[in-house]
């Protein structure tokens, strides 16, 4: 492989990347286009009907045949009804949207790519994957939004007890904390990796491991322990700010060819870029499922479903429908880039965590670090609240037992174990395809479908009532734990 790609022109090759780019990022535009405008039109007889119903009430407030009371009482009726929901406005609620969806783990999807394919046109079916997985993701959160507002519930726990049942419970409770826990731990892994080339790029050298403590001791703990995370509230914008500046500077460093024979970090980068043959036809692989399962978990947002349609000022299900095509849209977008970026640049050499793979030299490359470092610092503790307390749920230990002395020692054990962890487990493409394929896939496209299959049941149990919708939905659900199975067996081969 390293012959064939010692063989080939830096000039040849280039030409074919930037085309490989173009037609990508074009399929990526195109395909948030039409998530926007499909999820749009098929809403706009929701909201005219809608308006229709609300014009009919103001005409009726209207009528001389009702009392001038009556009228009053209407119209307050009538405005509460058009006004219903949270004050939040839908660029508001875009905005805290793509915060929640847009995480770190963005920067392990080149190495997804590069599970597959090693030739640049292997991006042409990983940016597919990327549109389709996140358009199936933001339907199944718009599921969830739509169960909770046809039950009446105000939390996807809630929504499952009274559409599924309470006897499966534990199944929610425990898929959050697995969930949130290989969030924590991927955190700790990219806090590690970046604060040792941070560190090297000072001039100042320690271990993976004495780093890990270092930031375990002095910052992850004490934040943990906090019972009141207001205070980081205001921090969160630095998370998006951050992915935006890595896209940028990853663009720059490609544009730039500053890693490409003769670039100025080629002869200092961390892996050299390797490229082969296998492209687009290799995305016929099963290993083609490692990145589809990071993408599981890339886009998971679903817990907060039911709060953004609160907090929707005006919340029909229309409004909350441009909220999720335009987030989702978004989030495609921006994956699209860093992916295309970093495969492009390093291909096969692709690193779990792509800023692995900068110089530490790099100047661009170390600001996207400390950017990405203060971003997962500030989201650290907020994932950690779902960890400690998915596993509190578990063993159900109700809210007044949950003293101070309980959770600071829960929040104590479960961080030890996942600092045990991350000190010995290097490859955070492996944990984040491990953990997407397990719970991930479960929490976006099983549990979703499974309420949504459940609310279509007759009334008197037998049978159901088929829509144009439901053996779709169903293929959702059946891909969902195909994908899982799959793909948490390729994922542990590839260790």
């Amino acid at each position: 492989m390293t012959g064939l790609k010692e063989s080939r022109s830096h000039a040849t090759m280039v030409p074919s990347r930037s085309l490989v780019l173009f037609l990508v990022l074009l399929f990526a535009a195109v395909s948030s286009t039409y998530s926007f405008s499909t999820t749009i039109t098929s809403q706009s007889s929701l909201e005219s009907s809608s308006l229709l119903l609300r014009g009919g009430a103001l005409a009726s407030v209207n009528s001389k045949n009702v009392p001038r009371k009556a009228q009053t009482a209407l119209k307050v009726a009538a405005a509460g009804a058009e006004e219903s929901g949270g004050t939040a406005t839908i660029p508001n609620e875009v905005f805290n949207l793509v915060k929640s969806i847009a995480g770190a783990g963005v920067l392990s999807l080149p190495y997804g790519v590069a599970a597959f394919g090693n030739a640049p046109s292997a991006l042409v079916p990983a940016i597919a994957l990327i549109a389709v997985m996140g358009t199936l993701s933001a339907y199944t959160f718009g599921l969830i939004g739509r169960i909770c507002q046809q039950t009446n519930t105000s939390s996807y726990s809630d929504a499952w007890d009274v559409v599924v049942g309470k006897s499966t419970s534990a199944l929610i409770a425990f898929s959050c904390f697995i969930d949130c826990f290989a969030g924590n731990l991927s955190y700790s892994m990219i806090l590690a990796d970046t604060l040792v080339n941070l560190l090297a790029s000072a001039g100042v050298a320690v271990t993976r491991t004495q780093s890990l403590l270092g930031v375990t001791g002095v910052v992850l703990l004490p934040l943990c322990l906090l019972k009141n995370l207001a205070s980081l509230a205001p921090f969160s914008l630095v998370g998006i700010m951050g992915m935006l500046y890595t896209t940028l500077a990853m663009g720059l460093r490609y544009f730039g060819k500053a890693y490409a024979p003769g670039g100025t970090y080629y002869a200092s980068q961390l892996a050299t870029p390797v490229f082969g043959t296998a492209g687009a036809s290799a995305a016929l692989s099963p290993k083609s499922l490692i990145l589809m399962c990071m993408l599981s978990n890339a886009y998971i947002a679903h817990f907060n479903a039911p709060k953004f349609l609160a907090e929707l000022k005006n919340n029909t299900m229309a409004r909350f429908h441009q909220v999720i095509a335009w987030s989702f849209g978004t989030s495609i977008s921006l994956y699209a880039l860093i992916t295309a970026f970093g495969f492009l640049t390093f291909g096969a050499a692709s690193n779990g965590l792509i800023l692995n793979n900068y110089a530490v030299s790099d100047a661009l490359a170390s600001v996207s670090r400390i950017a990405v470092a203060i971003s997962i610092t500030c989201s650290y503790p907020l994932i950690f609240v779902g960890t400690r307390d998915g596993l509190l749920d578990l063993f159900k230990v109700s809210s007044d037992k949950r003293s101070n002395g309980l959770l600071n020692k829960v929040t104590l054990g479960i961080l030890a174990v996942v600092t045990a962890m991350a000190a010995q487990l290097t490859d955070l493409g492996l944990v984040a395809s491990v953990g997407g394929a397990t719970f991930g896939t479960a929490l976006v496209f099983v549990y979703p479908i499974v309420m949504f299959l459940k609310s279509q049941k007759k009334k008197d149990g037998k049978g159901f009532n088929f829509t144009a919708e439901t053996i779709p939905a169903a293929l959702i659900g059946v891909l969902g734990l195909a994908m899982g199975a799959i793909g948490t067996v390729l994922s542990l081969q590839g260790a």
